[in-house]
């Protein structure tokens, strides 16, 4: 695969372009999070990382925090990571544009290590604020940081794959895409729960 006759950087998007466009409804909000001075992220990141998608996305995909291509490019789920969940998602008929997605924390941890909670607690206001613009009708938790916002006594071994409503939106914890790199046992489990995402927006576009 190319892009302008050069070829793609391995675990990249076909279209960075396209990942760039900054719809109106986030304007605002994205220039907020690049000010932001509430935690001892700012001291370490090159950008910021907010989200990439349509504001009238029926599904949003919430992952932990950027790793060091994301901090580099300013854009999630652009590395190895993100090629596996491009492919998760073609499994079920989406492509990655037609997809709202961001992390819990918009800067990346130092080392990539796990964000902390206040870290999270500090961005909180900013990822509730792109779930009332998206107004999705199914949110992806990828991981145990998101989804511990939803279900903070559970575990996502129990859980992954279940399809809770909450709040008139049915809310579905998944193990994060770099679990299934690190652990190639758990590709077809993250493969089945994506046919959970696919059977949730077919449910909600029915009622």
């Amino acid at each position: 695969m190319t892009e302008n006759g050069k070829p793609i950087p391995i675990g990249a998007p076909s279209d960075l372009h396209q990942l760039y466009k900054i719809e109106k409804p986030f304007v605002d909000l994205y220039k907020k999070i690049a000010d932001c001075p509430a935690c001892e992220l700012v001291r370490f990141r090159t950008k910021t990382v907010p989200g990439s998608g349509p504001s009238t996305s029926k599904l949003m995909l919430i992952g932990e925090g950027p790793g060091e291509k994301e901090d580099e490019l300013g854009l999630p789920f652009i590395g190895r990571s993100g090629q596996f969940l491009e492919k998760m998602l073609l499994s079920i008929g989406l492509s990655r544009d037609e997809v709202y997605i961001t992390n819990v924390v918009k800067c990346r941890p130092p080392s990539n290590r796990d964000p902390s909670a206040q870290e999270i607690q500090a961005c909180d206001n900013f990822l509730q604020q792109q779930i009332a613009i998206v107004n999705p009708t199914v949110i992806a938790t990828l991981g145990r940081f998101s989804m511990s916002l939803w279900f903070p006594n559970e575990k996502i071994s129990q859980i992954h794959g279940e399809v809770r409503e909450i709040d008139g939106r049915l809310i579905i914890p998944m193990y994060h895409p770099a679990a299934a790199l690190r652990n190639g046992s758990l590709r077809k489990t993250v493969q089945n729960d994506f046919l959970k995402i696919k059977k949730s927006l077919i449910q909600k576009t029915k009622t």
